[in-house]
């Protein structure tokens, strides 16, 4: 079994997890979709005002920590339980490393993160079309919600609203 370490990301980890999520846009098939790059992610994470947080899945190859897995999540807040949430974003685990329990450990300890922080739900969005991703998480416990969509403006229509 492989061992890995899960941890807080820390500025140095910006370039692998943006490296990690050029792997996913590739995996998601949206590459098209992609305009990260480290200076744009990491005040994001450790500026000033940081408006996410991230952990990073580790695992030691020849002597050496390779962060090989990640999970990107910040806070919400539900009106109805009168609480915050924590909303994971994104997690993604390199396709060599999956079922070593890396990205259930990282979804574990974003439900115990939750739970310290007093939150009301920890809620994330899975792509219809990704059935282990979706057997996966309802083997956790999730509820794979078929009343609620995601809606989005972005992009031109999101610019339309500049006052």
């Amino acid at each position: 079994m492989t061992t890995y370490t899960i941890r807080p990301a820390e500025a140095r980890d910006v370039p692998a997890i943006v490296g990690l999520i050029g792997e996913l846009a590739e995996f998601e098939q949206l590459t098209h979709m992609l305009a990260l790059t480290a200076d744009k992610l990491e005040p994001f994470l450790f500026g000033p005002k940081p408006v996410i947080e991230a952990l990073v899945g580790e695992i030691e190859i020849d002597g050496q920590w390779e962060v090989v897995g990640f999970a990107l999540f910040f806070t919400n807040f539900s009106t109805f339980l009168a609480k915050p949430g924590l909303y994971l974003e994104d997690l993604y685990v390199r396709q060599a490393h999956r079922r070593t329990g890396l990205g259930k450990g990282l979804l574990t300890r974003l439900a115990q993160i939750a739970n310290e922080r007093d939150y009301g739900r920890f809620e994330w969005s899975v792509l219809d079309w990704n059935e282990d991703a979706i057997r996966f998480y309802e083997n956790m416990g999730a509820s794979v919600m078929p009343d609620w969509r995601i809606c989005r403006l972005s992009g031109d229509a999101l610019t339309r609203y500049r006052a």
